[in-house]
């Protein structure tokens, strides 16, 4: 069947949500175009990139046909997406990256699936995550380099946007698990301010910590991605933004990152500075020390219990991998050093806010350096994700090129619930770095 389409089929798996949006209103192009071009896509790449768990090519074309003839047009009208599998869908397996899982199936769609669903969004399909968002890996491959790891544990929504399978993926984070990958894979990701967007249908693995985290190849598909899950109208990201301020914080980890990695930061302070940025050396506030391990013991005793099914009736089906980290410390781990990390977790985001008041954002590293070789999807000490029980909000942009050639990742920190002023200096930095690299 000839489809009928103004643009080359080949080029709209490679357009923005927003670009495919107007096309579509504009009667240049179809729901079902576009879904055909990204299944080409990946027809041609998923045996090396293997992003996906579950595709049904089928039941792809069978949902955009639905959109084309449909009256009601939401604000992703068209728009292909994958959701990262832990993520409950009501027609499609969810399997959390488990044997114990295979064919596991939920009867209602989970509150961010529904929420794109009802936007008008397709739903590709579900995209490989590791063990129970752990550090088992899944198939994933690196899109740059399938020596290379795409990192975790949301390996496969970032694979899937990075190889342009898809505008939009859907991931979760609970340390990095989305800043990683977004730097490994060279797409911007964003993890929103803690309990800002709703994770009712997704496997939980710290309630303290857990958020839904975004995929996608600019940061206003980013924004209108997040207005959705949010319910709310849609606010573009303004073109024209005053220069930011900006704090430039090395952190007590920054001897960790690989030299190439600590002078493109350097570099990119310095080119922001002379774009007109009002640029600060800043150091996180004393009586921080600590908050890394804070961050693991409160995540590893609530990830044990969330398992306690699990343990108690398959054993032998958790991987040995989670089994001797995770589980281990979880499971050590009492109730009165899981509430006195909770308690230096929650004196530590208050020593963190003032911070931030005399700057618009912090720039810091996303990862150590370039995706290493193997597939270890949490390589690179996750350190430099203490970030996340900042519960901030956060966003990585692809503006580095490392030694090998591969995508670094630069990440911005903003105060909570600053999340649209992120994407507006996020947008500026990105386009003043862009210019110089």
């Amino acid at each position: 069947m000839l489809i009928a389409t103004k643009e080359p089929v080949a080029k709209l798996n490679e357009w923005t949500a927003i670009e495919i949006v107007a096309a579509i209103a504009a009667g240049r192009t179809t729901c079902e175009a576009v879904a055909h071009a990204c299944l080409d896509r990946i027809r041609e790449r998923e045996p090396e990139v293997q992003a996906w768990q579950y595709l049904d090519p089928e039941q792809v074309i069978a949902q955009a046909r639905a959109r084309d003839r449909g009256g009601r047009r939401g604000h992703l009208h068209g728009v292909p997406f994958g959701v990262k599998d832990i993520i409950d869908t009501c027609d499609m397996p969810t399997e959390y990256g488990s044997p114990i899982y295979k064919g596991h199936r939920t009867k209602r769609d989970a509150a961010c699936v529904a929420l794109s669903r009802k936007a008008g969004g397709v739903l590709m399909g579900k995209t490989v995550t590791t063990e129970f968002v752990n550090r088992q890996p899944g198939k994933t491959r690196n899109p740059f380099d399938a020596s290379r790891t795409p990192g975790g544990t949301s390996s496969g929504s970032a694979a899937a946007v990075a190889d342009f399978m898809v505008p939009l993926a859907i991931g979760t984070q609970t340390t990095g698990s989305t800043v990683r990958p977004a730097s490994f894979c060279g797409v911007i990701g964003y993890r929103p301010t803690f309990g800002d967007v709703s994770c009712a249908g997704i496997f939980e693995s710290s309630r303290s910590l857990d958020t839904v985290g975004l995929f996608a190849r600019s940061i206003d598909d980013i924004a209108l991605h997040r207005d959705v899950l949010l319910g709310a109208e849609p606010e573009p990201v303004p073109a024209e933004v005053p220069a930011p301020r900006i704090g430039f914080c090395r952190t007590p980890w920054w001897p960790q990152l690989e030299a190439t990695t600590q002078t493109l930061l350097e570099d990119a302070a310095g080119e922001l500075a002379r774009a007109g940025a009002r640029v600060e050396e800043v150091a996180l506030p004393a009586g921080l020390e600590g908050i890394e391990e804070a961050q693991r013991w409160i995540s590893s005793y609530e990830f044990a219990r969330n398992l306690t099914w699990e343990i108690e009736n398959h054993w032998e089906e958790i991987s040995e991998a989670l089994r001797n980290r995770k589980l281990k410390d979880g499971l050590s781990c009492t109730l009165e050093r899981y509430r006195e990390a909770r308690e230096f977790a929650e004196h530590c985001r208050q020593l963190f806010a003032p911070l931030l008041r005399d700057y618009d954002v912090l720039l810091a590293a996303a990862a150590a350096g370039e995706a290493p070789v193997g597939w270890d999807p949490v390589s690179h000490n996750p350190v430099y994700q203490v970030w996340t029980a900042m519960h901030v909000p956060l966003i990585t942009l692809p503006v580095f090129e490392g030694p090998n050639g591969l995508p670094i990742g630069a990440q911005l920190i903003a105060k909570r619930n600053d999340d649209r002023k992120l994407f507006a200096v996020a947008s500026w930095i990105h386009r003043q770095l862009l210019r110089t690299n």
